[in-house]
């Protein structure tokens, strides 16, 4: 009898909140690696990278939304481009019953997030293909971005976008 639910208990949500990935996708991938096969044969010191990140949200239906990080990473050695490489790289979420004052941070700072190492897993394998060694980036604090994008639109005199996430694009 201990599987039977006694009169006290706490009945649960009819609709609780839920976040599932549909499936993820490449929009875009671009490599250039202008000075090859110089570029991979040359010795010489360490490249400067500049690597850059920004999350975009698309609504796709009632419930569906696309989130695409755009990586842009650049390597040179002295004034030589070694490198250049460019990735959209999307997952498609289906988020129901989530409160609008929820919706924004969820789908700007948890999507990007979830499939951030699946980007991140490209962008090594065809920098690694490219002749180079794979370009491993760094975590990314979502929340940063997020917040940088909420100042942004702040000093602009925008009111931050508690239900349309694709405001801070």
């Amino acid at each position: 009898m201990a599987d039977e639910t006694q009169g006290g208990a706490a009945p649960q949500a009819a609709n609780p909140p839920s976040m599932n990935l549909v499936g993820q996708y490449v929009r875009d991938l671009s490599f250039e690696n202008p000075g090859a096969p110089a570029s991979i044969m040359a010795g010489g010191g360490n490249p400067a990278f500049n690597v850059s990140i920004s999350v975009g949200v698309k609504k796709q239906a009632d419930d569906l939304y696309a989130v695409e990080l755009t990586l842009n990473a650049k390597a040179n050695r002295e004034d030589a481009v070694l490198f250049n490489v460019e990735l959209v790289y999307g997952g498609v979420f289906r988020l129901k019953n989530i409160p609008e004052a929820q919706l924004s941070q969820l789908l700007m700072i948890e999507c990007p997030r979830l499939i951030f190492p699946f980007a991140r897993q490209v962008l090594a394998s065809v920098t690694q293909q490219g002749g180079f060694p794979p370009l491993m980036m760094e975590p990314v604090d979502f929340s940063a971005i997020y917040r940088q994008n909420l100042a942004a639109l702040a000093a602009k005199g925008q009111p931050a976008p508690a239900a349309d996430p694709e405001k801070l694009n």
